[in-house]
């Protein structure tokens, strides 16, 4: 039996996650040129100790950096291994969401983003952090989502915390829901 629970929150993921697809990136950089049957299991570019800033109207919206990249072009997909990235506001003045995770994988063509091997992202605005091992991006649905296994922790500095499984956020709606196993603590400040 499904269990549902639906939670209200809203933060500003879609902006960063919507910058991954245009990944111009900067740093060390190596070209295949190869053009055999047996090349296509190997990157059409590599590049080492990646970063890339968005930057609209002289004010930085995101910064991205990964340890190491390899794109394809035939496929439109670039993997990045120890990926970071950070969400800016105030004019790029003050970071709002920022988060890690071991490896993701961007679908260039889609702007479709799998994070995996360990994700955290902190909301600052929303006072959030979530823990999950893996989490999708869809980017025209502008949904975020975890296998219907996957376990995921939120927590907030005021003692909220709980966990889940199946957690699906609907960033356009504000909505969160798990397929089952929620279970934790939800503190409610008291309004005077």
């Amino acid at each position: 039996m499904k269990h549902s629970i639906e939670l209200r929150v809203s933060f500003l993921l879609p902006l960063a996650f919507s910058c991954l697809p245009c990944f111009f990136l900067l740093g060390a950089c190596s070209f295949d040129y190869g053009a055999g049957e047996s090349e296509r299991s190997r990157p059409d570019i590599v590049m080492e100790n990646i970063e890339y800033t968005r930057v609209r109207g002289g004010d930085i919206l995101a910064r991205f950096r990964g340890e190491h990249a390899e794109r394809w072009e035939s496929s439109q997909i670039m993997r990045i291994t120890s990926f970071s990235f950070e969400q800016m506001e105030d004019k790029g003045q003050t970071v709002n969401v920022e988060g890690s995770a071991g490896a993701a994988e961007v679908q260039l063509e889609s702007g479709d983003i799998s994070l995996f091997d360990g994700v955290t992202i902190r909301i600052e605005s929303e006072d959030v952090i979530i823990n999950i091992d893996r989490i999708e991006w869809k980017d025209k649905t502008k949904t975020l989502s975890g296998g219907e296994e996957e376990r995921v922790d939120i927590q907030r500095s005021d003692g909220t915390n709980f966990s889940g499984l199946g957690v699906f956020a609907d960033i356009r709606n504000r909505t969160w829901s798990f397929s089952g196993g929620v279970e934790g603590t939800y503190v409610e400040e008291d309004e005077e």
